[in-house]
């Protein structure tokens, strides 16, 4: 944005005072500033039309408070059928091989470890990895094949290492 642009003059002049608002309309600090600057993008994705309003404040602060009711009503609905579904399944193994295998999986390029992930731990057949990742079926195949290379050539590395400082510990001992 440039100098003399009515969005930038209208931010540096209002931002400030519209999130103390919007703050005081929702009691949440971070709420309030994500509830402003969704306000000024749409300001942005229409900047002819704002620079023709009237009171620009007004509109940023009623696109705003219409942007934290929506949100909360959202947020209201969410935990509701949260609640009706109960608390989520414990699902984090701390098992040293399962720490293990998902830092291996972080240090895979990511198509590789999307491949991996939705084929061996979420179950889906190639095909079905494939329309999902928006690649072929081939590609799926190839992903999976040199991820699995780069997969256990890791977790190798990672047992040699755990096998040394677990040696020299006997050695201290």
């Amino acid at each position: 944005m440039s100098d003399g642009d009515p969005i930038s003059e209208v931010y540096a002049g209002c931002f400030r005072r519209l999130v103390v608002q919007l703050y005081a309309v929702t009691g949440d600090l971070s709420e309030a500033q994500e509830a402003v600057q969704e306000a000024f993008t749409r300001a942005l994705a229409a900047p002819r039309r704002f620079a023709q309003l009237e009171n620009p404040e007004a509109w940023l602060r009623r696109v705003a408070v219409n942007v934290a009711r929506s949100r909360h009503r959202r947020r209201r609905v969410l935990d509701g059928l949260l609640r009706r579904i109960g608390p989520p399944p414990v699902v984090a193994d701390r098992a040293p091989e399962h720490l293990a295998l998902l830092a291996a999986l972080r240090g895979l390029p990511d198509g590789q470890r999307h491949a991996l992930a939705l084929h061996y731990l979420v179950d889906l057949p190639v095909d079905e990895v494939a329309a999902t990742l928006g690649v072929s079926a081939g590609t799926v195949k190839s992903r999976l094949s040199r991820g699995r290379q780069a997969l256990a050539a890791l977790l190798t590395d990672s047992d040699a290492t755990d096998s040394t400082q677990s040696g020299r510990a006997d050695v201290r001992s």
